[in-house]
């Protein structure tokens, strides 16, 4: 049998993933869970930690777990497999995520209260870009690229490929990436990274 908190996180993952982060409602939430709001607040603070959680917790995919042992990954193996398994997980992710956040930027107050609870707990999509930029940063110091390359740069290249599909698929009514995206996003970018 599932905790209170399981049931509320898919609760959760329910209601925001039908109607978006800004549509939808801790009632909502708590009513879909099973439980009154009292219960939801008493396991989450806010609708901001809920969404937090079903990133971490409901989103299938690899990327928070990939992103963070991907500084202890420099100078071992090969860079490109590495970029691909980031952007393959970049892609379910944003796939995934984009419909649940995209009604944010419609609300400036919501997006603003969203933002400095992310920023609180060192969260925000920031930090994706951040560890693929350190990463790089880290294989340019070993010599896995180029001196010239720009790693901040490639990660931004590479990461925004991923939600320009992600955005583009749930457009399109398929979130899913085409097959074998991630591995030809990977090599035209590591052309530029002289890998």
């Amino acid at each position: 049998m599932s905790s209170t908190r399981e049931r509320i996180l898919d609760g959760a993952a329910q209601v925001m993933r039908s109607r978006g982060l800004a549509r939808a409602t801790t009632k909502e939430i708590a009513k879909q869970a099973g439980y009154s709001e009292a219960t939801l607040y008493k396991h989450f603070r806010d609708k901001t930690e809920l969404f937090i959680g079903v990133l971490h917790e409901r989103v299938p995919g690899e990327l928070a777990a990939l992103l963070a042992g991907l500084g202890e990954r420099a100078g071992e193996g090969a860079v490109t497999e590495t970029l691909e398994e980031v952007a393959q997980a970049a892609l379910d992710f944003y796939g995934e995520t984009f419909p649940m956040a995209a009604a944010l930027f419609a609300e400036p107050e919501l997006l603003a209260a969203h933002r400095s609870a992310l920023y609180a707990v060192g969260a925000g999509p920031h930090a994706v870009r951040d560890a693929v930029a350190g990463y790089l940063a880290a294989e340019q110091a070993a010599g896995g690229i180029a001196a010239a390359a720009d790693p901040e740069a490639a990660a931004a290249l590479l990461l925004g490929a991923c939600l320009q599909q992600a955005f583009l698929g749930n457009f399109a009514g398929d979130p899913a990436a085409p097959e074998g995206f991630a591995a030809r996003l990977v090599r035209t970018l590591s052309g530029g990274l002289g890998v």
